[in-house]
């Protein structure tokens, strides 16, 4: 029988989860689990889902995949719905809320300490490049042009703006939680007030962004992000298909991560040709070309393009398990646990 997720905090660190929709993102979380297990047997996993996901989970036998398993109301099975309201679901004292679409790579415990400093954080860059929230094509340059990223800023009263990447979000505070997303919240019903355009518009997305109004309240708030690319201790790093060593089930992985943030911006071009001619370019002046080898905490699979990857991946464990073919080892979680069956 499934463990229900009680008011009081279950454990000290954990790691949370959410899954709606579709049940291809079940899968795609079940393959992130297997991937974080393959790092940490301690830490307990929390999973936010939908009331079919959850009569899924309870008929083929995937319970012991998670510790708590709890159905997301109807109003927060969507980006905004969720990632505006984690303060609504924080089932551990100190809680690492994870997209699906992540493979860890090794083990976090010394991500868990470094976190562990902040209230609430979400990783991020801290000053925001032109795309962030605006047209990905040419009709960037119009933004540019009119200095509406500036405009935006002055607007709202703000002195930066940070580039959120809201794969991977820390929170222990509750109070500051609920003030960052609510705040969030409001800067989000004022968009017609900001630059930013919907990402419902872009090819193949049909939901809100919930990234630049998260950025604008942190500004506001004064709340720090977490360093998104830190070299060899980079919380997590996108997977680009030229620019990452792997094997099929992913338990290694070498990432090539250019020293110089212009220079690692490029990966997100497309047409690899024209991202090498651009490197080669930039590789004249000096440091603009080192990169190093290095294996991220999590590997994340955020580009439209570059997903074919994981889904391959995520069917292949799907199978394992539905299959009986998975070896499953016990998790060893934290003892100040409060639990009801």
């Amino acid at each position: 029988m499934l463990k229900s997720i009680q008011n009081e905090k279950l454990a000290k660190e954990g790691y949370v989860y959410v899954s709606y929709g579709h049940k291809k993102y079940l899968k795609h979380t079940l393959a992130s689990v297997v991937s974080l297990r393959r790092h940490d047997k301690i830490r307990p996993i929390a999973l936010y889902c939908s009331e079919n996901q959850k009569k899924m989970i309870e008929e083929k036998g995937l319970s012991d995949f998670f510790q708590y398993v709890k159905v997301l109301p109807e109003e927060n099975c969507s980006i905004v719905g969720f990632k505006h309201h984690v303060f609504k679901f924080m089932p551990f004292e100190q809680n690492l809320y994870l997209d699906s679409d992540i493979i860890w790579c090794k083990n976090p415990d010394s991500l868990w300490r470094s976190f562990g400093v902040f209230d609430f954080t979400i990783t991020g860059n801290l000053v925001s490049d032109n795309f962030f929230g605006a047209p990905k094509g040419f009709g960037v340059l119009k933004d540019i042009f009119f200095g509406r990223r500036k405009k935006t800023l002055k607007n709202f009263g703000l002195t930066y703006l940070s580039r959120v990447q809201s794969g991977l979000i820390y929170a222990k505070d509750y109070s500051l939680t609920k003030k960052v997303c609510d705040l969030a919240g409001e800067m989000l019903d004022r968009k017609d007030e900001t630059h930013f355009k919907s990402r419902k518009m872009e090819q193949g997305r049909t939901e809100e962004s919930c990234e630049w109004s998260l950025a604008m309240a942190m500004s506001k708030l004064n709340v720090p992000i977490y360093p998104w690319l830190q070299g060899h201790s980079s919380p997590q790093l996108d997977y680009i298909a030229d620019l990452t060593e792997h094997d099929e089930e992913f338990e290694y992985v070498s990432c090539k991560y250019y020293c110089d943030n212009f220079a690692y911006s490029l990966r997100g071009i497309k047409a690899r040709k024209l991202r090498k001619i651009f490197l080669k370019i930039l590789s004249i002046f000096p440091g603009k070309g080192d990169f190093i080898n290095t294996t991220p905490y999590c590997l994340h699979f955020g580009w439209l393009h570059e997903k074919v990857p994981f889904y391959v991946f995520s069917e292949s464990i799907w199978k394992q398990i539905t299959s009986n073919q998975f070896n499953r080892t016990p998790v060893k979680y934290s003892e100040n646990v409060s639990e009801q069956h």
